[in-house]
């Protein structure tokens, strides 16, 4: 007869290798390349001094004159707090009795949770390593009570639930998405709003707001400081960004890959876009009737490569953009690997109060550093196509094939 305690013995030794697994290796491409690591962890803290620049203490003289003088590295402290990101399961009392007589019925039942917790971590994981930290998912154009128009739906997901937020003030909370019009960008609300949310209201998962990994949106973002260190001080801090790039081919990501290797001395092994750069750059292949190389990384991920570099696409990518990253220059920070988290009588499901409901929560508490920010390297191929509001007086557009102006192919 299966039993709490049965459920909790199968939760800790059966499913969470697998989970952690799952999560570590196959949540996104650019995690499996990324080393994982528990040192420089103080307490609540990542605490990481991070060398740059040269010694200092080389040169050359005659061959009775002074040495050269020693200087010691130059190095900066980087401090970030640990985040704490969570994933929780919910079985109903009536679930665990239906199958309580049955193995067969409580493994499937076990099993159809754990997918889901897999998966609604693994997109949420992959979408904070390209964030900025803040949690944004998107911002408010237009809106009713039970739906909303947003500037973007690309870090959106149906079931998922999310406040909503008018500058600092939190006005919607914990409301769930039932729907993604993916073309109009649109979402539908699980339940009707008290009030509709106004324009520029922001977007978040749940309690997330400022809360998640320090992702590559905050790397490259234009805040003053990045891991408690003045990027203005430190100019060495701020990464390459190239805007103005109409196209995208293999001279194009040379150069910039060139410039990486002779600036900051740093190696590339890991070339990631927006679908629309992807398509475009195999497009160019196409025109120029080159091979398409494909290789398989780790976690069963597929990739087009550059000279070996594999050049991935990630839906949550802005639109026009490409990064050009050495991985090995990243970590990420860990107190643990994923684990349950535990009640003070060592129990994981525990009851949900005054619910006939039990719960589990999978925990880990991490932050993504690298150690060199001015090695990494941002394309702007073009920006995301809109539809032209000022015809007529628009001072910047593209060509179309036969050389007339395409006003909705306007970028402004």
């Amino acid at each position: 007869m299966v039993t709490l305690e049965s459920a909790e013995n199968a939760l800790k030794t059966v499913y969470l290798g697998v989970v952690s697994n799952q999560l570590n290796i196959n949540a996104n491409p650019l995690l499996t390349k990324i080393a994982q690591t528990t040192s420089d962890v103080w307490g609540n803290e990542i605490r990481k001094l991070a060398p740059y620049g040269l010694n200092g203490g080389v040169g050359a003289g005659t061959e009775s004159g002074d040495l050269p003088k020693a200087f010691q590295n130059n190095y900066v402290k980087f401090v970030s707090e640990l985040k704490n990101l969570y994933g929780t399961i919910n079985i109903s009392d009536k679930a665990m009795r239906a199958s309580s007589h049955s193995a067969g019925a409580f493994v499937n039942l076990l099993n159809s949770e754990m997918e889901g917790l897999i998966k609604a971590s693994s997109f949420n994981f992959g979408r904070m390593l390209y964030g900025d930290g803040t949690g944004l998912l998107a911002t408010v154009v237009s809106a009713t009570t039970t739906s909303a128009v947003l500037n973007s739906v690309k870090n959106l997901m149906e079931g998922m639930v999310v406040d909503i937020y008018t500058g600092d003030s939190k006005t919607v909370e914990n409301v769930r998405i039932a729907y993604v019009d993916r073309v109009n960008k649109e979402v539908t609300f699980e339940t009707t709003l008290a009030t509709a949310p106004s324009a520029d209201d922001k977007l978040y998962v749940q309690g997330s707001k400022g809360n998640e990994l320090t992702g590559l949106g905050a790397i490259f973002g234009e805040g003053n400081t990045l891991y408690g260190v003045d990027k203005s001080k430190y100019k060495w801090m701020c990464p390459y960004t190239k805007a103005g790039i109409t196209s995208v081919d293999d001279a194009t990501i040379q150069e910039a890959i060139d410039f990486l290797e002779e600036v900051t001395g740093s190696n590339v092994d890991f070339i990631a876009c927006s679908s629309d750069v992807k398509r475009a750059y195999q497009k160019y292949l196409g025109e120029y009737r080159r091979n398409v190389d494909v290789m398989e990384l780790n976690g069963g991920f597929k990739a087009l490569t550059f000279n070996g570099i594999p050049v991935v696409s990630d839906r949550f990518i802005e639109d026009g953009s490409m990064y050009l990253l050495n991985t090995k220059e990243f970590a990420l920070h860990q107190l643990c690997d994923w684990n349950w988290l535990e009640g003070e009588n060592g129990k994981i499901i525990k009851q949900d109060a005054g619910k006939p409901t039990y719960t589990a929560t999978l925990v880990k508490y991490a932050d993504l550093i690298c150690n060199k920010p001015s090695s990494k390297f941002k394309s702007l191929m073009f920006r995301p196509f809109q539809k032209c509001r000022k015809i007529g007086r628009c001072s910047d557009f593209r060509f179309s094939k036969n050389s007339k102006i395409d006003f909705s192919l306007c970028y402004f």
